[in-house]
């Protein structure tokens, strides 16, 4: 029993290091439309990545070339997948999210996401 609560008391005491954002509103409603089973998953994602950082590595996170990496979330529903860029400071910036329909990940979606990434780099978007 001892050793459970100091595990407990460990995960107490660490905190988040990074910040998510959200590229839009229309990304966060992106989340929310997922199917309850990956959409959790993607939110326990997204609390591990605030406290260990984005480099969680496969399965978790994957680096999609060029500064885009996506978030992996699996549920009994299938597969989600949030691609996402870091910016200094320790922000990351979820750009866009989707359920995965497919083995590839669709060239659409990439697309969306290179050029969301585009535009947070550029300082288009508002943090």
């Amino acid at each position: 029993m001892r050793e459970v609560n100091n595990i407990a008391n460990l995960n107490c005491m660490k905190s988040a290091q990074w910040e998510i954002h959200f590229y839009s509103k229309k990304v966060m409603k992106e989340m929310e439309s997922l199917p309850a089973g990956i959409q959790a998953d993607f939110i326990d994602l997204l609390d591990q990545v605030e406290v260990y950082g984005p480099a969680l590595g496969e399965p978790h996170t994957k680096s999609m070339g060029r500064g885009l990496f996506e978030i992996r979330a699996h549920g009994a529903e299938g597969q989600g997948r949030g691609l996402f860029c870091s910016v200094k400071q320790n922000k990351l910036v979820i750009l866009h999210i989707f359920q995965k329909k497919s083995q590839k990940t669709p060239k659409k979606d990439l697309d969306i996401g290179y050029q969301r990434l585009k535009e947070v780099k550029n300082g288009q978007v508002k943090l």
